[in-house]
């Protein structure tokens, strides 16, 4: 039984893997609050004790919801569409199925933890944009080529999925690093697509409660 609580998003503004989960709360129409996390703030919030008993990786997001904690943006995405089926952001066919998690699956896994604070920290400042620029690259050279065989209107055919979801956060990004993104024609398409959508224009991160004025 879902409790009646209002599910509470642990986010930052800008992590793409928060937005990621904005999103999809967006799309299915699930109202919920938001506790802003500094990831720079005081060295990071992120790494606080009680953070930590949130989310044992130190990381952004979290989601209280039916009375437990999900983390990893993926994992929390998946457990919105397993209980909360209506407005469903995955194809009823098994292909199809198969290319959203494919798509999800590079942005998570081989862009975006490339690119992401810690990485950059480690990489150090001399180096980081030229280091982000070539994984962000790489990965959506990979990307552009699977939504060759499988784009329509968004990512997979006409409606939008989880794979919309994490893609546009990941052209932000990539915008951020000043990637030339003229080789990938099929994403910007996509991109301009959804730019003005409700659901993923309220996800922006100019309209997050914890967004600094001057990056309004």
């Amino acid at each position: 039984m879902a409790s009646k609580e209002m599910p509470l998003l642990y986010s930052y503004w800008r992590s793409s893997c928060s937005w990621r989960v904005r999103i999809a709360l967006n799309l299915k129409e699930i109202p919920y609050d938001i506790k802003p996390i500094s990831l720079i703030k005081g060295g990071g919030e992120q790494h606080c004790n009680d953070y930590r008993e949130v989310n044992p990786m130190e990381q952004v997001p979290s989601l209280q919801i039916d009375g437990h904690t999900i983390v990893e943006s993926l994992n929390i995405m998946h457990y919105l569409e397993e209980t909360r089926p209506q407005r469903s952001l995955m194809p009823s066919d098994v292909y199809k199925r198969a290319k959203v998690r494919e798509i999800c699956e590079v942005i998570q896994s081989g862009i975006q933890p490339l690119q992401n604070l810690v990485v950059l920290i480690y990489v150090g400042e001399e180096k980081k944009k030229e280091w982000a620029q070539h994984w962000i690259n790489r990965g959506l050279r990979a990307v552009e080529k699977l939504l060759t065989t499988c784009a329509g209107k968004y990512c997979v055919g006409d409606d939008i999925t989880l794979a919309d979801c994490c893609l546009i956060p990941q052209v932000f990004n990539a915008r951020r690093f000043h990637v030339d993104l003229r080789p990938f024609p099929i994403i910007l398409r996509i991109d301009r697509e959804l730019e003005n959508h409700p659901a993923f224009r309220a996800a922006h991160p100019s309209c997050q409660p914890d967004c600094p004025p001057e990056a309004k």
